[in-house]
């Protein structure tokens, strides 16, 4: 979770002054206020989400405490193949996640019918990735999503419009979906040699091979 720092500060000569920081990690805030507070000069300190939530230093800490036992750090990676004769997509996705202190990963494809073209398979996978999320009962997190579709990234992160009516339905799932979760989403474009995970399990999809694993790393 990303924050920012709001103080106000005390000189010996009784002058204050308000102070807002740049967001930061958590996990940073907490350590340079402890410091802050070792000056002895801190009369007021609130932290900041990037949902405009404020935080005491000790909701924060036993936020953080709690995170460690949770999934965080998550990251989905996303892919969608489509056969055009059959009409059939592959979706696949890739989750890592953090998790009392060690890394997880989980790996689900499926195979759909009656798709009308490539890009749609695309978002279909994305949302396959927000289901696996609910499932491992994910809520209120930052969670960033990569792929290499520009279609569906760039309409997502609003720098592209999208005309298309299904598309545009699967745009309103995946809001819902992130909104219903109180999700943050950064969506990320990437090569698919970068998404080859993700890639593969769409293809094995494709071939009838269905994949749904969870490991840890």
């Amino acid at each position: 979770m990303q924050v920012r720092i709001e103080l106000t500060y005390r000189t010996k000569n009784g002058v204050e002054a308000v102070f807002s920081s740049d967001e930061m990690q958590a996990g940073l805030a907490l350590v340079i206020a402890e410091d802050l507070e070792k000056t002895g000069r801190m009369r007021q300190l609130t932290f900041i989400d990037n949902l405009d939530n404020h935080w005491t230093f000790k909701q924060l800490k036993k936020f953080m405490e709690k995170v460690k036992t949770e999934p965080h750090d998550i990251v989905v990676y996303f892919d969608g193949g489509f056969d055009r004769n059959t009409r059939e997509a592959g979706l696949g996705c890739v989750i890592y996640y953090k998790q009392d202190e060690k890394l997880h990963r989980i790996r689900r494809n499926a195979l759909v019918e009656g798709f009308i073209s490539n890009n749609e398979a695309e978002y279909a996978a994305l949302h396959l990735g927000l289901k696996e999320l609910e499932l491992l009962g994910v809520r209120h997190l930052p969670i960033t999503f990569i792929g290499d579709s520009l279609v569906v990234v760039n309409q997502l992160n609003d720098e592209w419009p999208c005309y298309e009516a299904e598309l545009a339905k699967w745009m309103d799932r995946i809001e819902a979906k992130t909104r219903q979760l109180g999700i943050t989403p950064t969506y990320e474009n990437v090569s698919r040699k970068k998404n080859r995970e993700a890639d593969q399990l769409a293809t094995q999809a494709l071939q009838g091979v269905e994949i749904t694993s969870h490991t840890e790393q």
